[in-house]
């Protein structure tokens, strides 16, 4: 959630104050492809996340001179803000000054909006300065009298960190609130030797993503034996600010493809797809669609064996969010290059529809996995932000830091340029939300697997090889050999067309993916250049009676499975054409068992007959589960 205080006073520098922010336990700039996401980079990444936790305006010139334009007078060392008149750095800049006894230097492309920003604040606490950030010397600076250099100004996407290079080099502390993916996979590679060499600390990342995601993550993972599966959404209010830089972040990946590490392998996705609704308690169901943060692939580089991560945007109002979608499909289509060139009529549009919607957002993180004891374990940690606060979330990461950054008696930070992963924890995070309209709350459940709610005990007989393969709460992924045979004739032709079924083939490479989708789990099958879906759940009152329904698009087929002490069977029931029943004497029938193997593999025999027709396809070989680290 790229997201007033009325907190009163300052206490000193040192750990926040107030209570918890309310949790509830329920179960238990601009250079596009300057900083390529290379395998460089994603080694140095995972690396430091390992180890970690499991604005150009009228140029400032150096200070040997040249002259440099501040407003305000000198007083103590201070925290620069680049970008603190803006939607995010003014909030951070408020929360600064309302939470530690800091001097605060706002550094912006307009002096004068920079001024009035620091009128808003008590007299003698925040002063301002003009400096062009993307020509900065470590001069200027130095100039300033800083403590830290803190860059909220944006967008990052395709830039280069100068701001950064200049703090190193001026021997200052410095972290930003990028979650641009190019730029935060470039950060160490670009910087880390000379911040090392200096001994500076260069944090970037402290924002919702991928600070607070991963900070979330790791609280509410804590002690689990492995984390299978994670999704991010954030859906800010309709009525939250936007700025050109931020609509111009979110333009820059709109139908590009970006590349996801879902069912165990990396794929390429376009940006803005994947409709879903996603909800968030205490604020209902909103629209979301894929979108590119640091997170994908700072997720996959600490947890080895998770098959999928998922990182989704939101706008509140449908039409500005399936517009959004409508828009991106000439990029994807490639007869536009980007839709950034647009950035102002996007932001225009949206500026008509201010009046209507909410300042209400909310964030979500939901891992799957298996918890301490081996259970199947789901934990959902959602984010409300009421009344015009969300905007601040993005900024409570970067506070934390600044807290321990400039506390004496704080735990240090290693020298070096990385992510902000792995150093704050959850708590430190929460405790800035204290003198904030936000809530948050965490729920957890043991879930079981489709196939046992439908089996209920029957379940337990089947062979352990295939309980695994229905047994997994945060999906998994089999690959193995198959056969594929079809029926001959027209009609066989045009229905395999039309599910894509597979190809005929004497023996060939195929691959199963499983992931679960709310109480459901969809099942792609790949079958050498060939691959089809369908989405299985349980039939109406179909728990412990082992009734499934399983859809192909429009279609669906009730199936009934059967289970013993060899393995699976499965017949079909019925189908139906969305909810209308279709007539019996054209429903398709199937011969289809599940077994081991003499190897002791998993075993899989498929026919599907179509009725005055015969054989449309028979699909039958062996699978063994895929090791996720084989698929980096």
């Amino acid at each position: 959630m790229r997201h007033r205080s009325g907190r009163q006073g300052a206490p000193r520098i040192g750990r926040p104050e107030g209570g918890p922010v309310a949790v509830i336990e329920e179960g238990d700039r601009r250079r596009p492809d300057r900083f390529p996401v290379t395998d460089i980079a994603r080694r140095v990444l995972a690396e430091y996340v390992g180890a970690e936790g499991r604005a150009t305006a009228a140029a400032v010139q150096p200070a040997s001179g040249r002259h440099l334009r501040v407003s305000g007078r000198p007083g103590e060392a201070a925290v620069l803000v680049v970008g603190g008149s803006g939607a995010f750095g003014s909030r951070l800049v408020a929360g600064i000054v309302a939470t530690t006894t800091l001097s605060v230097v706002i550094a912006g492309r307009d002096l004068g909006r920079a001024e009035a920003t620091a009128r808003v604040h008590p007299a003698g606490r925040v002063r301002a300065v003009r400096l062009d950030a993307a020509a900065v010397t470590s001069d200027d600076l130095i100039a300033l009298g800083l403590r830290l250099v803190v860059d909220a100004a944006g967008p990052f996407q395709g830039t280069e960190p100068c701001m950064a290079r200049a703090a190193i080099a001026a021997g200052l502390p410095y972290l930003d609130l990028a979650d641009a993916r190019d730029f935060v996979a470039g950060f160490a590679t670009l910087l880390d030797a000379d911040a090392r060499t200096a001994g500076i600390v260069a944090l970037t990342g402290a924002s919702s993503t991928p600070a607070l995601s991963n900070a979330v993550l790791d609280a509410i993972t804590d002690g689990w034996r492995r984390v299978e599966a994670v999704s991010v959404a954030i859906v800010p209010g309709n009525r939250a600010p936007r700025g050109l830089s931020v609509m111009r972040a979110i333009l820059s990946y709109v139908g590009r493809p970006m590349r996801l590490f879902r069912d165990g392998a990396w794929e390429m996705r376009p940006g803005w797809g994947s409709l879903t609704r996603v909800g968030v308690p205490g604020l209902g169901r909103r629209w979301a669609s894929l979108c590119e943060t640091p997170d994908l692939d700072i997720m996959p580089a600490r947890l080895p064996q998770v098959r999928s991560v998922v990182f989704r945007a939101g706008l509140e109002l449908p039409f500005l969010h399936l517009g959004l979608w409508l828009a991106s499909w000439p990029v994807r289509l490639q007869l536009l290059p980007s839709l950034v060139p647009f950035a102002k009529p996007f932001l225009m549009v949206a500026g008509w529809l201010d009046r209507f919607g909410s300042d209400r957002g909310g964030m979500i993180v939901e891992a799957l996995g298996r918890d301490g004891e081996n259970r199947p374990t789901r934990a959902l940690w959602s984010l409300v932000a009421e009344a015009g606060d969300g905007p601040y979330v993005p900024t409570l990461p970067a506070l934390a830091m600044i807290r321990r950054l400039t506390d004496p008696s704080a735990e240090p930070v290693a020298p070096g340029a990385r992510p902000c992963v792995g150093m704050l924890p959850l708590a430190s995070i929460a405790s800035e939300m204290a003198r904030l309209r936000i809530t948050t709350r965490i729920e957890r459940s043991h879930p079981q697997p489709l196939f046992a709610r439908a089996l209920g005990a029957g379940f337990d007989a089947v062979p352990a090889p295939i309980r695994d393969l229905h047994g997994a709460t945060g999906g998994l992924t089999y690959s193995g050999a198959a056969e594929v045979e079809r029926g001959p004739g027209f009609a066989v032709a045009f229905v395999a067309a039309l599910f894509r079924l597979p190809r005929p083939m004497a023996a060939g490479p195929v691959r199963v993916a499983i992931r679960p989708e709310g109480g459901t789990e969809r099942w792609t099958r790949g079958f050498a250049d060939t691959r089809f879906s369908s989405v299985m759940g349980l039939a109406p009152g179909g728990e412990g009676r082992g009734l499934l329904r399983e859809r192909f698009g429009p279609f669906a087929m009730d199936l009934a499975v059967t289970a013993h002490a060899e393995g699976l069977d499965m017949t079909v029931t019925g189908w139906r054409l969305g909810p209308l029943p279709l007539p019996r004497s054209l429903r398709p029938t199937t011969q289809a068992s599940e077994r081991l193997d003499a190897q002791g593999r998993f075993r899989f025999d498929v026919a599907l007959f179509l009725p005055r027709v015969g054989l449309l396809v028979r699909y039958k070989g062996w699978l063994v589960p895929e090791p996720v680290e084989n698929r980096r």
